[in-house]
């Protein structure tokens, strides 16, 4: 839906800032240059300042993806990254620590079950659903019984079990396989499945990246938001987005693109290269707002 491109200046003749394709982008772009103390700058994790990897442990935010954030942060109400992982993870694969410049960023984990903040350097989190232990126990069988364990992957969560087919000789084919019976073993433990770019992520329900993201905005009061994902978990805040934006509350919404997930790109305001396309948008925004 937009053009991942930063070699032409904007119609306002802003040198590195791409133009968003939707009205609605435009006003969100706008907002945030005009008032960067009272935006947020949310992020998803995986896919979008991390490179998609076939081992997901192996994740890390992209080179130059802290020093960009650094840079705009402290013009900013606050930093987000969102993301299905556990909090101190993204906090070490992010390496997100210490870092001058993002002492006020906020990791919101597990969809928001989980919240590390650099004020702190600490860990907030809710009870965990039982039903994640069950399924972590009953799903290497499971996977073995449905012949869907040669290639499957099964990455632990903490409060969440994933199974990746990334690594499967057909990984589409072995992702259309699990996802019903996935589901249906989610729904036995009170579960649900987040599906993902080759993965299926079984997690308890209520909670997802729009109740997250929605709750954070208000809790800050932010009056205006640019929120950047690349997959299908991102839906959920691309639409809390949308919500707000008859609420007032200006946005803009990045699709870190993908050919495997169109959806998101359709909704998108702007749709950028990968992670480096996100670091370069928000480097290109720093700078914007610096001058």
């Amino acid at each position: 839906m937009g053009d991942p491109t930063y070699a032409q200046p904007d119609r306002h003749g802003r040198p590195g800032l791409p133009e968003p394709v939707t009205p609605a982008g435009r006003d969100g772009l706008a907002a945030l240059l005009a008032r960067p103390e009272r935006c947020v700058v949310a992020l998803d994790f995986d896919g979008t300042l991390a490179p998609i990897v076939a081992d997901p442990e192996q994740a890390r935010a992209h080179p130059d993806a802290v020093p960009a954030l650094a840079a705009l942060a402290p013009r900013l109400r606050s930093v987000a990254v969102v993301t299905g992982r556990p909090a101190g993870v993204a906090v070490r694969y992010g390496g997100f620590a210490g870092v001058p410049g993002l002492e006020h960023l906020v990791v919101l984990g597990h969809y928001g079950a989980e919240r590390w903040d650099a004020v702190t350097g600490t860990v907030q989190a809710a009870e965990p659903h039982p039903g994640v232990a069950a399924v972590r126990a009953e799903l290497p069988g499971f996977l073995d019984e449905i012949g869907a364990w040669r290639g499957t992957w099964i990455e632990e969560k903490g409060r969440a079990v994933a199974v990746h087919t990334r690594r499967a000789q057909d990984p589409q084919a072995a992702y259309d396989t699990l996802r019903a019976p996935l589901t249906e073993l989610a729904a036995r433990h009170g579960l649900i499945v987040e599906p993902g770019r080759m993965v299926l992520e079984l997690r308890p329900p209520g909670m997802d990246k729009g109740v997250a993201l929605a709750a954070y905005l208000r809790e800050v009061g932010a009056e205006s938001v640019l929120y950047a994902g690349d997959d299908l978990g991102d839906l959920p805040a691309f639409a809390a987005v949308e919500k707000l934006r008859s609420d007032g509350v200006a946005g803009l919404l990045v699709c870190s693109g993908s050919a495997e997930v169109t959806e998101l790109s359709d909704r998108a305001d702007l749709v950028v290269d990968g992670p480096a396309g996100v670091v370069g948008l928000l480097s290109s925004i720093a700078a914007a707002v610096s001058r």
